[in-house]
């Protein structure tokens, strides 16, 4: 169905396969650093849900 929505059309433009293939890395790239911001975030709240988890073995300024 996609082929009829966006026309089939063999490509052998190198150029065309080549920019493709950077998008398609450039895509997979960004899954993964949305994936890893999302652990990040999780894993923030977790800390905010555990205060004295947070601040355990840093010292302050009054002792």
């Amino acid at each position: 169905m996609a082929k009829a929505l966006v026309g089939y059309r063999p490509v052998n433009d190198p150029r065309l396969q080549l920019e493709t293939l950077e998008l398609r890395r450039r895509v997979a790239d960004l899954e993964h650093l949305v994936e890893r911001l999302q652990r990040d975030n999780d894993q923030l709240r977790e800390d905010l849900r555990h205060p004295d988890i947070v601040g355990a073995g840093v010292p302050t300024m009054g002792g």
